[in-house]
């Protein structure tokens, strides 16, 4: 089965939360909405033409400039994006899985995107979903024990995102 087979019976199940699919990409994915990521999710796993059984990746991408003068620009809209890498066993087909989300909850500067945890569905998305929040920054609502995995908890901000300013200094550590 190929991504437009996938991305057609993923559309016929959830309608409007499969909201994209790019074909011609290197690595051809179908875009889901946030509220949707755990249902479809599941059902990517559990359907017996999917069985999706490994999540082999989970990672956060901070796309853009995230000064609106310079994001115009460049054309784009800054926006962070949760990509996921999945295989099935049985039926030896791969699927990228995309989820956008705005760079900042409720258009509150400071505040981090928020999405459900696919942790409950694959394992193995517990520590891939801590490491996204730890360095990009994205709150995964139903999460086990999201906490910083790479980073000290006492850290301030999110390594991997466009706007992150490190700091000149760290426990008395100088740190540029």
């Amino acid at each position: 089965m190929n991504v437009a087979d996938i991305h057609k019976q993923l559309v016929a199940k959830f309608g409007d939360k499969i909201t994209g699919v790019n074909l011609e990409a290197l690595d051809p994915w179908v875009e889901v909405a946030p509220v949707a990521i755990e249902g479809v999710a599941e059902y990517l796993k559990t359907d017996p033409a999917l069985k999706f059984e490994t999540l082999n990746d989970l990672c956060g991408v901070d796309y853009c400039e995230p000064d609106p003068k310079k994001a115009s620009k460049l054309g784009c809209d800054p926006h962070v994006e949760v990509v996921y890498h999945l295989y099935s066993y049985t039926h030896k087909h791969p699927l990228v899985v995309k989820v956008k989300l705005p760079r900042w909850k409720d258009g509150k500067s400071g505040s981090i995107p928020e999405m459900p945890s696919v942790a409950g569905v694959w394992s193995i998305a517990d520590w891939h979903e801590r490491e996204c929040y730890d360095l990009v920054g994205v709150h995964f609502t139903n999460h086990p024990n999201l906490k910083r995995i790479l980073c000290p908890e006492d850290w301030v901000g999110h390594a991997l995102r466009k706007d992150y300013e490190f700091p000149l200094e760290y426990h008395g550590i100088r740190g540029r």
